[in-house]
C-alpha cells in the first residue's frame, strides 16, 4: 500500500513540475504544442514507474548506480546551463530584432530540454557498467556488493563440477549470494570443449550445475566480472583469492592445495569434502554400540532404544530385553529428511 501511495504522489509531483515548466512566460508555447509536450513528458517520467512495477527484484548495487547516475548527470546539467545561461539572457533581449534570435532560443530550449535526459543516462550508464571497478577519490567510497544474508560464496570449477553444492542449495541452508566469477565460468567451458571425453564430460556436468543453480528458487547465484582481477599475469587460484578478499567472502571448493593457500592468505575458504565427512553418519555397518532397550518395536520381536542424541535404535529380537542395556552390532543406517535410524 505505502509503495503505491508513494507511486501516486510521485505521478502528481511530476505533473505538476512538469505544468510549472511549460507554463513558462519565457517559452510562449501555442496551446495545442504546451499539451502535446505535457503529455509527451510525463509520458516519460511514468516509464520509470513502468519499469519499478515490472521488475519486482531490484539489486541495491544497481539502485546505487542508478541514484548516484542521476546525482551525477543532475549536477553536470546544472553546470552546463549556468554556463548556457549568460547567451540565453542575450537572445532574450534581442528576440524582437529578427529571426534568427528567435531560433537560436528555440535550439536553447531544446537543449535545456533534452540535456538532464542525456547527461543522466550516460552517467547511468557509466555507473551501471563499472559498478563493480569504481571508487570516488573523495571521499574514498566505493560501489561494494550489499548482499543478502551472510559473506558471498564465491565457487570454483571443482564446486561446479562436483555438483553438490546444488543439492545442498536445496535445502535452504543457503542464504548468502553464491558467486561464480567470469574467468571460473570460462574455464569449466573450455573443459567442456576438451577433446578429452572425460575432461568434456566433467565439463559439461559443470555447466549443468550452474545452470541448475541459476534456475533455483531459493538461490541467488551472479556471473562476477572485474576487470582488475582478470588480470594475464595471475591464476585462475590468486584470482579466486583475490576476489573473494575483495568481496569479504569464502572460496567454496574441492581442491586441497586452494583451501590451504587461501588460509594462508587469511581468506576463509569452505571444502566441500570436509563438509560431507562433517555431516557423515556417525556409525556404519559393522560397528558396535551400547543402547537402552525403551520399548517394543512395530515388528514381532523388536525392541526400541535410544541414543543420547535421539537417535532411534531398532534391535531385533530385543523385545524382551526392554529396560536393559545391550551391546548391538549396527546392519544398516537409514538417513532421511526425517532423521536418522539404526537398524
Amino acid at each position: 500500500m505505502l509503495i503505491f501511495v508513494v507511486r501516486v504522489l510521485y505521478f502528481f509531483v511530476c505533473a505538476g513540475a512538469l505544468y510549472n515548466f511549460i507554463n513558462q512566460p519565457t517559452l510562449d508555447l501555442p496551446y495545442s504544442t504546451a499539451i502535446l509536450l505535457f503529455v509527451l513528458l510525463l509520458f516519460v517520467t511514468q516509464i520509470f514507474t513502468v519499469i519499478d512495477v515490472v521488475i519486482r527484484q531490484k539489486r541495491i548495487e544497481v539502485i546505487s548506480s542508478i541514484y548516484f547516475g542521476l546525482l551525477v548527470g543532475a549536477l553536470l546539467n546544472y553546470l552546463m546551463l549556468q554556463a548556457l545561461e549568460p547567451f540565453r539572457q542575450q537572445l532574450i533581449s534581442i528576440k524582437v530584432t529578427g529571426d534568427e534570435a528567435s531560433s537560436a532560443l528555440d535550439v536553447m530550449f531544446i537543449i535545456q530540454l533534452l540535456s538532464p535526459l542525456i547527461l543522466s543516462y550516460i552517467s547511468i550508464s557509466f555507473l551501471l557498467q563499472t559498478k563493480d571497478d569504481f571508487r570516488f577519490v573523495i571521499p574514498y567510497v566505493e560501489f561494494s556488493r550489499e548482499l543478502k544474508g551472510g559473506r558471498p560464496l564465491v565457487l570454483d570449477s571443482s564446486a561446479l563440477i562436483d555438483g553438490r553444492i546444488a543439492d545442498v542449495s536445496e535445502t535452504q541452508i543457503i542464504e548468502s549470494q553464491l558467486i561464480v566469477p567470469s574467468f571460473i565460468l570460462k574455464e569449466v567451458q573450455d573443459i567442456a570443449d576438451s577433446g578429452d571425453k572425460n575432461r568434456r564430460t566433467r565439463g559439461r556436468r559443470g555447466l549443468d550445475v550452474l545452470d541448475k543453480l541459476q534456475k533455483s528458487a531459493t538461490t541467488e547465484v551472479t556471473v562476477y566480472r572485474a576487470a582488475g582481477i582478470e588480470r594475464k599475469d595471475l591464476t585462475n587460484d590468486q584470482r579466486l583469492i583475490e576476489l573473494a578478499s575483495e568481496l569479504s567472502g569464502r572460496i567454496v571448493t574441492n581442491d586441497f592445495n586452494l583451501n590451504k593457500v587461501a588460509s594462508l592468505q587469511g581468506v576463509s575458504a569452505i571444502n566441500l569434502n570436509d563438509v560431507a565427512n562433517a555431516l557423515k553418519p556417525r556409525f556404519v555397518p559393522g560397528d558396535l554400540l551400547r543402547t537402552k532397550i525403551a520399548k517394543e518395536g512395530e515388528s514381532p520381536g523388536q525392541g526400541v532404544g535410544f541414543l543420547d542424541d535421539g537417535t532411534m535404535v531398532v534391535c531385533e529380537q530385543a523385545a524382551v530385553l526392554i529396560g536393559k542395556e545391550i551391546d548391538v552390532v549396527v546392519t544398516s543406517v537409514l538417513q532421511n529428511s526425517a532423521g536418522r535410524m539404526i537398524f
